[in-house]
C-alpha cells in the first residue's frame, strides 16, 4: 500500500451487534477515525420463553439512521468501500418482494429444541457436525426451519427466500441477496467440504436451494444502491458494499489472531475461544465449532454461555459492592473450597446440553459472598480451559485477549491465564470486531494476503499477563472437581 493510499481511503463499517448497531469510519490502516462513530442500542425480544428475536424492519431502520448521521463526517465523502460484521446466526424469512414477514431469529432463541430429537433420528450427529461444523443444536437453522414449519405450517409456505439478516439489509439496499461464506457458516447448512448449502438437512427442513441466497466469499462486492438509497446517501452511489462476516471472524481478524500458532480469546458477557487455520478441512474435537472467515480460513473454537453474565449475577444475588477487585487479586486460588458449575445460562462449548443448568457444591456454614463470587469467576476461567486444551494449539501460541471483562477486571484475567496456564497478551483495542471487518476489506482492496493481515495491520499490546504456576496448578485440581460436578449434573 502507498502512504498516499493509506491516508486517503476510508471505509465505512458496520457493527451488527445483539445488543447495539454502530456505524464507523476507519482509514487506509484500519484505525479509526476520529469523531466518526455512530451508534444505537436496541434489545431482544424475549417475551415468550426461549425467545430471542428482533423486528427485522425496526433493526434496519437503527442502522440506517446511524449511516445518516455518519455520513455528514467531513471524510464521507472519501468512502472507498462498506463492509459489515454481524452476530450470527440471524434468520429471516422474506415474501416475494423482499419484505420480511417473520421476525429475526437470532443465535439466542431456543424455542427449536424440542425438533431436534427427530433431527437426530435423522441424521448421525457427528457426520453432521463434521460437514457443516455445527451441532445439531437449537442455534442453528435445521432446528429453526424444522420448528418454524411445524409450529406455523401457513406462515413457512409464504416465505420466498429464507436469508441472514445482513443479506436482508444488502437486498433492501441494493436490490441482491447475497450470504458470505463466513456468515452463512454459523447456519448449520453449509456444507464446509464443499461450500454449497447442504442439500440433505435442505430436505429434512423442506426449504428449496432458491429459497436461499447466493453464496460469496468476503472479496466479493455488491455495487449499486436502489433508486432510493442512491438519493438519500449521494456519497454510496458507487461504493462496493462488501459481504458482511461473522462477529466471531472479524474478531480475531482485529485481534491479529490469524495463523495456526493464534488463539483468540474474547470474554463479555459471554466468551469463546477461536483459533485461524488455513489449509485442508481441518477435523473437529469433540465440543467445537467449524465457521470460516473466508473460503480459505477455517473458524475453529468453542463458545460459551457464560461471562460476564455471571458476575453482574452474582452481584445482584449476593448484593455486592465495590471495592472488589483487590480483594479478589487478594485471595489465593481456590480458597474457597467451592464447585461452581456456571451454566446458569444454558450450555454452548463443549458439551451442547440444552438443559444444563448451574450448580454450586461445597456450601458450609462459613461460606461468605466473596467465597462464591470467586467460585463463579474461576468457574467460568475453567470452562474455557478445557475449551483451550481441546483446541490443540502449539504450546508456544500467542493468545490474543479482549472484550470487557479482560478491560474492566485484573483479577478475573489473571484467574483465566491461571487456568489456562498460559500467557494472555492484551489487545489495545475496544473494537477489534469492527476493526476485522476493516482489515478484511483492505485485503481485498489491496490483495493483501490474510495470513499477512497480522504484520500489515497489527494489532497493539497493551500488556501481558503470565500465569502463576502455583496457581495454575491448584486450578488444575479444581477443574477435576469441576468435570466431575459436570458429569453428576448432567
Amino acid at each position: 500500500m502507498q502512504g498516499m493510499d493509506e491516508q486517503q481511503r476510508t471505509l465505512l463499517v458496520l457493527d451488527i451487534g445483539s445488543s447495539s448497531v454502530r456505524a464507523a469510519l476507519y482509514d487506509g490502516r484500519a484505525q479509526p477515525i476520529f469523531g466518526a462513530s455512530i451508534s444505537r442500542e436496541h434489545s431482544l425480544d424475549y417475551s415468550e420463553p426461549g425467545a430471542a428475536t428482533a423486528d427485522a424492519r425496526t433493526l434496519r431502520g437503527l442502522i440506517e439512521t446511524c449511516i445518516d448521521d455518519l455520513l455528514t463526517h467531513p471524510r464521507a465523502g472519501m468512502i472507498t468501500a462498506v463492509c459489515a460484521a454481524a452476530f450470527a446466526d440471524s434468520l429471516v424469512g422474506l415474501d416475494e418482494r423482499g419484505t420480511p414477514i417473520t421476525p429475526v431469529y437470532t443465535y439466542a432463541d431456543t424455542r427449536s429444541a424440542g425438533v431436534l430429537g427427530d433431527l437426530r433420528r435423522r441424521f448421525d450427529a457427528e457426520t453432521v457436525h463434521q460437514r457443516t461444523g455445527c451441532v445439531l443444536h437449537p442455534a442453528h437453522r435445521p432446528s429453526k426451519l424444522t420448528w418454524l414449519r411445524q409450529n406455523d405450517p401457513a406462515l413457512f409456505a409464504q416465505v420466498d427466500e429464507w436469508v441472514d439478516f445482513p443479506a436482508y439489509l444488502y437486498r433492501a439496499w441494493l436490490g441482491e441477496a447475497h450470504s458470505s461464506f463466513s456468515v452463512s457458516a454459523w447456519s448449520g447448512l453449509l456444507d464446509r467440504h464443499h461450500l454449497v448449502w447442504d442439500k440433505p438437512l435442505l430436505d429434512a427442513t423442506q426449504v428449496g436451494l432458491d429459497q436461499l441466497p447466493a453464496l460469496v466469499d468476503f472479496d466479493q462486492p455488491l455495487i449499486g444502491l436502489r433508486d432510493a438509497y442512491r438519493m438519500r446517501w449521494a456519497q454510496l452511489a458507487g461504493t462496493p458494499f462488501y459481504p458482511a462476516v461473522g462477529d466471531g471472524a472479524a474478531a480475531n481478524v482485529g485481534a491479529g489472531a490469524v495463523g495456526d500458532d493464534r488463539v483468540a480469546l474474547t470474554v463479555g458477557t459471554t466468551a469463546a475461544l477461536r483459533r485461524v487455520l488455513t489449509g485442508g478441512i481441518p477435523a473437529l474435537p469433540a465440543g467445537l465449532f467449524g465457521y470460516r472467515v473466508t473460503a480459505a480460513h477455517h473458524l475453529i473454537g468453542g463458545a460459551t454461555t457464560e461471562g460476564g453474565n455471571i458476575y453482574a449475577w452474582a452481584r445482584s444475588v449476593l448484593n455486592l459492592s465495590d471495592p472488589l477487585e483487590d480483594t479478589l487479586l487478594l485471595r489465593p486460588p481456590d480458597a474457597h473450597g467451592l464447585t461452581f458449575l456456571p451454566l446458569l445460562a444454558g450450555e454452548r462449548s463443549p458439551g451442547y446440553a440444552l438443559d444444563a443448568t448451574g450448580a454450586i457444591f461445597g456450601l458450609r456454614l462459613d461460606t461468605s459472598q466473596i467465597d462464591i463470587l470467586q467460585a463463579a469467576m474461576e468457574g467460568v476461567a475453567l470452562r474455557l480451559a478445557s475449551i483451550f486444551e481441546r483446541m490443540g494449539a502449539p504450546e508456544d501460541c500467542l493468545v490474543l485477549a479482549g472484550g470487557g471483562v479482560i478491560r474492566a477486571s485484573r483479577a478475573w484475567t489473571q484467574m483465566i491465564a491461571d487456568a489456562l496456564n498460559h500467557p494472555l497478551h492484551i489487545i489495545d483495542s475496544d473494537e477489534v470486531t469492527a476493526r476485522g471487518a476493516a482489515v478484511l476489506t483492505l485485503c481485498a482492496l489491496t490483495g493483501e494476503p490474510l495470513d499477512a493481515a497480522a504484520s500489515a495491520y497489527p494489532a497493539h499490546i497493551r500488556t501481558v499477563i503470565e500465569p502463576n504456576s502455583d496457581a495454575a496448578r491448584i486450578l488444575r485440581s479444581a477443574r477435576e472437581r469441576l468435570d466431575r460436578l459436570y458429569q453428576v449434573r448432567l
